[in-house]
């Protein structure tokens, strides 16, 4: 039996989807009056909800419960330097929420090829691989900083710079710790400079390998968020989908 399609609505109390979403439902899945449907407001709300109207091109939906999934309690956060091929930034965004991370921020290095990012665009395709990955969390993604602004503002205890250096022998999944909430630095395709690593170095950034290979930019960071998602304390709502009702 077919599961019950998922809906993206950030704001719930407006009680009907999108206009995207509207079409998908009314145009594509060709949803009819009192089919049951799923939506969440990607901040951890998942309501079940019937179909009430498709007037207007408007599909709009009465709720009948919501569950509310707290924030797995150790969080992922991914900081890119953009390529200068946008298709290959869309796949990383993808692949990456697909997976499980919690904010993914684009900063701009000193051998950067990518001055600024079509923000609303990734946010589209973060949005259609939360719903296919079926989660109730979408990540916070963020215009481009430069790396210094960047750094000024970073939080996270567990910070990490992935850097390419055959003496470095620490590898990220080492070197993370179960708990506590963790940042991964992937740099553009020239990699950092002196000067950024040392920055990054001075504010409690630790350098860490990703393996032997060397990995393009996107390839990097989906492997550096696999990596993080595999330490213990991470995988703690993995199982959503299975699990309700």
């Amino acid at each position: 039996m077919p599961s019950v399609p998922l809906f993206y609505q950030p704001d719930l109390t407006l009680s009907h989807l999108t206009t995207e979403e509207s079409h998908h439902a009314i145009r594509v899945l060709r949803m009819r009056i009192g089919a049951a449907l799923e939506v969440t407001d990607g901040l951890g709300t998942l309501a079940s909800a019937e179909l009430t109207s498709t007037e207007s091109r408007k599909a709009a939906f009465k709720i009948t419960n919501s569950t509310k999934f707290p924030r797995r309690a150790s969080q992922i956060h991914l900081a890119v330097a953009p390529t200068k091929n946008i298709d290959r930034m869309e796949w990383m965004v993808e692949k990456c929420t697909e997976i499980g991370v919690d904010k993914i921020s684009f900063v701009r290095c000193h051998t950067s090829e990518r001055p600024k990012i079509p923000l609303e665009r990734l946010i589209k395709v973060a949005v259609s691989a939360m719903k296919q990955s079926e989660q109730v969390w979408m990540p916070e993604l963020g215009e481009m900083l430069p790396f210094d602004q960047f750094l000024s503002n970073v939080t996270e205890v567990q910070r990490f710079i992935a850097h390419v250096d055959e003496t470095n022998s620490n590898h990220l999944t080492k070197m993370v710790k179960h708990q506590g909430d963790c940042i991964l630095l992937v740099g553009p395709e020239g990699d950092f400079t002196k000067d950024e690593l040392d920055l990054a170095i001075s504010i409690g950034f630790t350098k860490v390998s990703l393996g032997q290979n060397r990995l393009r930019t996107e390839t990097a960071a989906i492997f550096g968020v696999v990596a993080l998602n595999a330490r213990g304390s991470i995988a703690d709502y993995s199982d959503l989908r299975i699990t309700r009702t």
